[in-house]
């Protein structure tokens, strides 16, 4: 999925003009097309699944379609396909935009936040950092990267970090209690939802140069711990009495968006707002045997992004998203809430499922 806002908020001198910007992490696209299946594989591997989900003929017929004949190498090339474009547009309308610095709502799951502390939210205040994507872990999740690049290569990401105290700053006197770091805690880098948005908008490799200020969403909830991040095993599914404290509620999240518009738009320059996820992810909707995502619960959510229904986003229940595998979208809620703030629409949406 990728999808575009836009937003110029001119007029006083020293206010900030905003750009917004939405699109998927999705983490196979680092890798290749013959691994992107290997979630779903996962899952029909696991002893827990009933019989009559492990073969097609126990799927929705457009799942059966996408599997084909090829276990779905033909669709993962189509969908990547439409994907790498929305990507490119979207850094075109951002390099055009130039902005002065770049915040990005992405999730974190398992890697920087473990069992000694799960924020609700938090600032990563970063200094320029490099990061390695390409190391072990992405080697047996997903294979070779998909841009030849050697397992120990290295990017650099520009920091910002006085801007990033100045947000949290805002944030606080207006009453949002937002955590911050200045350093990662369990994880040498960026979660991946933050680097593979500097990634996938840098697809051909021209450089990221925009300096970014990351903010974490809690949007595992009940799961981040018990599921270390990973996708689940159905003979050891958590009982009630082992599940998370829940995620912050959607409606909680949109309100921070709002905060958040209302101070980056005082700060001078220019500012991209950017969602960073997936929506429903098979391998959290519990309904569909973690097989297939809830395509329908995503059509209704861009469906009142395109009609610029705020009020279906800010009121959407934190049940119907752990209901539907959404736990992601929360991410989205930011940024709808900050255009809601900011009085502005989508001008350009595009849903790739």
């Amino acid at each position: 999925m990728a999808e575009l806002v836009r937003t110029n908020c001119k007029g006083a001198k020293g206010m900030a003009e905003i750009l917004g910007l939405g699109l998927s992490h999705y983490p196979p696209l680092n890798g290749q097309d013959d691994r992107m299946a290997g979630a779903l594989n996962a899952v029909l591997r696991d002893p827990g699944l009933p019989e009559q989900y492990r073969t097609p003929g126990g799927w929705p017929e457009p799942m059966r379609r996408e599997w084909g004949a090829d276990e779905g190498l033909s669709a993962a090339r189509e969908h990547r396909r439409k994907l790498v474009d929305e990507f490119r547009l979207l850094r075109r309308k951002l390099d055009d935009f130039k902005p002065d610095w770049v915040l990005v709502w992405g999730d974190d799951q398992y890697e920087n936040f473990r069992e000694d502390i799960i924020p609700p939210y938090c600032t990563l205040a970063y200094d320029d950092m490099d990061v390695q994507p390409f190391g072990a872990k992405q080697m047996a999740l997903f294979g070779d990267n998909v841009w030849g690049e050697p397992l120990d290569k290295a990017f650099r990401i520009p920091g910002a970090r006085a801007q990033a105290k100045a947000l949290t700053t805002g944030l606080i006197e207006q009453g949002i209690d937002m955590a911050y770091a200045y350093k990662p805690l369990h994880l040498d880098g960026l979660p991946h939802p933050f680097i593979n948005t500097c990634l996938f908008l840098d697809y051909d490799r021209k450089g990221w140069t925009y300096p970014l200020v990351s903010m974490q969403v809690n949007c595992y909830g009940r799961l981040v711990v018990s599921q270390h991040g990973g996708i689940p095993n159905l003979r050891k599914m958590p009982s009630a009495e082992q599940l998370d404290p829940p995620a912050p509620a959607p409606w909680r999240c949109f309100e921070l968006g709002r905060a958040v518009a209302r101070v980056v738009q005082r700060m001078p320059g220019r500012v991209a707002l950017v969602a960073s996820s997936s929506w429903s992810h098979a391998f959290l909707t519990a309904k569909n045997n973690f097989i297939y995502p809830d395509s329908e619960a995503d059509a209704l959510l861009f469906r009142a992004l395109q009609q610029h229904d705020w009020e279906t986003w800010r009121s959407y229940p934190l049940s119907a998203i752990e209901a539907s595998g959404q736990q992601e979208v929360l991410n989205w809620h930011c940024l709808i809430g900050a255009m809601a703030e900011l009085g502005h629409k989508a001008d350009y949406t595009s849903l790739v499922q």
